[in-house]
C-alpha cells in the first residue's frame, strides 16, 4: 500500500505539536485515530519514525530524514491546490474551441476581443470544422453543434436558438423580381447546400401543405459560400440568423416570404466532455457566449 496524505500530516503534526493528543485536537481528530495513522505509516515504510515514551517524541534518523520528504510532499499539495482556486476566481490556461466555419466568423471572432480582455490569462485556440469530430482526438475543450445534438456520452449546454429565413440580395431582387408566394420560388435560382440535404427544406410549405423542401441551382457544403453566393446576388438562400442576420439588418440581404414563413429555429449548444468539476476557463467561455449572442 503507498502512503497517504492523511498519514503524512498526522506525522508531521505529532512532530510539531509535540504529542500525538496535541496533534489530535489540531486535526481535529481522536488520538487513537492519530496514532493508527502513525502505525499504519512506519508499517508501510518498515521503519520506526518516532520514539514514543509517555513524556516525550523523539524522532529517529530514519524519522528525520522522512521528515524533509513529508513536509515537501505536503507543501506541494498546498500549492497545487492554491493554485487551482486561483485558477478558479481568474481562470487560465489554454482553451481548444471547435465550432463550423460560419459559427466561428460571425459569431465567435466579433466576440474574442472582448473576451480576452476579460480573461486575459485564457489563451485560446480556435479550430474550425464542418463536420462533428471527435472531442479527444482532435484535442478540443468545447465545440459548438449546430441543429438537433444526435446521442451521444458528451456533456451538452444550450447556448441558444437561431431562426433562419429565406433571403436574397436586393440586386437579385432587382434582376429577377420578388418571389410573391411559394409558387413563385420555382422561377428562380435557388442556392442550397450539397452535402446535407435537411438544410434545404426551408420554413415554408407548399399549397397543399407540404414543407418545401428545395432543389438547389447551385450547392455548397458550406453556410458561408451560399451567404456570399446570395451577397453576390447569385440567388434565393435561407440561412440562419446568427450566419446572416448581420447583413439583413444592414440591408445587404432581403428576408422573402415572411408572411407564409414558419417559426423555426436553429438550436445552438456547447458539448464537451466532463468527468468531475467543469474546468474554469471552460465555464466562463460558456457563460460568456450565452450572454453576448444576439441576433
Amino acid at each position: 500500500m503507498k502512503t497517504t496524505l492523511d498519514e503524512l500530516q498526522a506525522f508531521t503534526r505529532v512532530v510539531d505539536a509535540g504529542s500525538i493528543s496535541a496533534a489530535a485536537i489540531q486535526l481535529g481528530q481522536t488520538v487513537s485515530g492519530v496514532s493508527r495513522a502513525l502505525g499504519r505509516l512506519e508499517e508501510k515504510l518498515e521503519t520506526t519514525l518516532l520514539h514514543r515514551t509517555t513524556r516525550r517524541i523523539e524522532l529517529t534518523e530514519e524519522g528525520e530524514a522522512f521528515l524533509a520528504h513529508a513536509r515537501g510532499i505536503l507543501a506541494a499539495v498546498d500549492a497545487a491546490e492554491e493554485q487551482i482556486a486561483q485558477r478558479r476566481q481568474q481562470p487560465a490556461g489554454l482553451l481548444r474551441v471547435n465550432a463550423a466555419s460560419s459559427f466561428m466568423l460571425h459569431v465567435i471572432v466579433p466576440l474574442a476581443g472582448e473576451f480576452r480582455r476579460r480573461y486575459p490569462q485564457i489563451q485560446l485556440e480556435l479550430n474550425t470544422n464542418d463536420q462533428f469530430i471527435d472531442l479527444i482526438e482532435d484535442r478540443t475543450d468545447v465545440a459548438i453543434r449546430i441543429g438537433t445534438l444526435r446521442d451521444s456520452t458528451l456533456h451538452a449546454r444550450s447556448l441558444g436558438r437561431s431562426r433562419i429565413r429565406v433571403l436574397a440580395s436586393p440586386a437579385y431582387l432587382a434582376a429577377r423580381g420578388t418571389p410573391q408566394n411559394v409558387a413563385d420560388l420555382a422561377g428562380h435560382s435557388l442556392l442550397g447546400f450539397s452535402r446535407i440535404d435537411a438544410l434545404n427544406r426551408w420554413p415554408l410549405r407548399d399549397d397543399a401543405g407540404n414543407d418545401v423542401h428545395i432543389r438547389p441551382d447551385v450547392a455548397a457544403s458550406s453556410g458561408e459560400t451560399l451567404l456570399h453566393l446570395a451577397l453576390a446576388g447569385e440567388g434565393i438562400v435561407c440561412l440562419s440568423d446568427f450566419m446572416a442576420g448581420a447583413s439583413r439588418q444592414r440591408g445587404e440581404l432581403v428576408e422573402l416570404l415572411a408572411h407564409e414563413a414558419l417559426d423555426v429555429c436553429q438550436p445552438i449548444h456547447a458539448v464537451y466532455y466532463r468527468n468531475t468539476q467543469l474546468a474554469a476557463r471552460i465555464a466562463c467561455f460558456l457563460d460568456f457566449l450565452s450572454a453576448e449572442m444576439r441576433w
